[in-house]
C-alpha cells in the first residue's frame, strides 16, 4: 500500500528512471517487503529499459532484480501489465512524489505541526545548521526563519534540492544551501555545525546515523530529531535515551502524537538522559 500522496493513474512506469540510486537501493526491502513481487516481476519484465536503468544505476540490487524478472509469466496481456505497473507505482508513490510533484508532499497536513516545537529548543539566531534528509525543507525553513544562518539542507534527491532552492528564493531567505548527501554521509568536515537535525529520517542504521550527525556537530552544539519517533518506547527510543537524549512529545496533525529528541554534544557526546514531557 502506498501513502496516497499523489495519483499515479497517468504516470508511466518509466517514472522509475527518475529515482536516485539511494531510493532504488531501498526497493528489495521496501517497508517490510511490501512491494508485491508478482506485479514487480511483470512490470520490470515488460519494461526492459527500466530494468536496464535500475541495474546500472544501482548495481548492488542487480542480482535481486534479475531474480525477480525471472519469475515473470510469458503470456501477460497489456491490461495485466499496466495493472502491475500501477500497483508498483502506487506502492512507491512516496518516492515518486519527490521526483515528480514535491509540492504535493509539501502540502500534506502532517507537516502542519507548530514550528515552536523545534525552534523553542534553543536560540537559533546566527547558528550554523545542517538539516539531513531535508525533503521539502520543513525543518530547514523553520530554523532559517528563526534566525539560523547559514542553513544547509542535505538531501539525496536532486528534484527536492531544486525545490528547496526555489522555495528559499521565493521566501527571500539568504545563506540557504541545498547539497547532496545522506544521514550516513554528511558532506561537511568534523565539528562544522552548531546544530545538526533531521525529521522522519532516523532509525534504519541508528549507530552509524548518530555517529555521523555527532561528527559534524561542534562541541557544545546539538543534534535534534524532530520528529524522531512515534510515541512508543521502541528500539529507536531506547537507543537515543541510552545516548543521553532528552525528549518530549508533540502533536503532528493527522498522524497524532510524535516524539522529538535532542542531544547536547559535550566531551562525551551525549549528556544525562531526560524524561519525556
Amino acid at each position: 500500500m502506498g501513502t496516497g500522496w499523489m495519483d499515479v493513474t497517468d504516470v508511466p512506469f518509466d517514472a522509475v528512471l527518475l529515482l536516485e540510486r539511494v531510493q532504488l537501493g531501498w526497493l528489495p526491502g521496501w517497508i517490510g517487503g511490501s512491494l508485491p513481487r508478482e506485479q514487480l516481476s511483470l512490470a520490470f519484465s515488460a519494461n526492459p529499459k527500466a530494468a536496464w536503468f535500475v541495474r546500472h544505476k544501482c548495481p548492488e540490487i542487480a542480482d535481486w532484480l534479475e531474480a525477480v524478472i525471472a519469475e515473470a509469466p510469458n503470456d501477460a496481456s497489456p491490461e495485466e501489465v499496466r495493472a502491475a505497473e500501477l500497483e508498483i507505482l502506487r506502492t512507491i508513490d512516496d518516492l515518486l512524489v519527490y521526483v515528480l510533484e514535491p509540492r504535493l508532499y509539501d502540502a500534506q497536513p502532517f507537516l502542519g505541526w507548530d514550528s515552536a516545537e523545534l525552534t523553542g529548543l534553543m536560540d537559533f539566531t546566527g547558528r550554523t545548521v545542517i538539516d539531513v534528509g531535508a525533503g521539502t525543507g520543513r525543518l530547514a525553513f523553520a530554523v532559517a526563519e528563526a534566525g539560523a544562518w547559514p542553513v544547509f539542507a542535505v538531501e539525496p534527491v536532486g528534484n527536492l534540492r531544486d525545490y528547496v532552492r526555489a522555495k528559499a528564493g521565493e521566501r527571500g531567505i539568504r545563506d540557504f544551501y541545498a547539497v547532496d548527501g545522506t544521514i550516513t554521509s554528511i558532506p561537511f568536515p568534523a565539528e562544522f555545525a552548531d546544530v545538526v537535525m533531521g525529521g522522519h529520517v532516523f532509525g534504519d542504521e541508528p549507530t552509524e546515523e548518530l555517529a555521523e550527525m555527532l561528527r559534524v556537530t561542534r562541541p557544545g552544539g546539538m543534534v535534534i530529531l524532530c520528529p524522531g519517533n512515534n510515541d512508543v518506547d521502541n528500539d529507536v527510543h531506547a537507543f537515543l535515551v541510552e545516548w543521553g537524549a532528552q525528549w518530549g512529545r508533540f502533536e503532528e496533525p493527522v498522524d497524532g502524537i510524535k516524539r522529538k529528541y535532542w542531544i547536547h554534544k559535550g566531551d562525551g557526546h551525549g549528556m544525562r538522559a531526560g524524561r519525556g514531557a
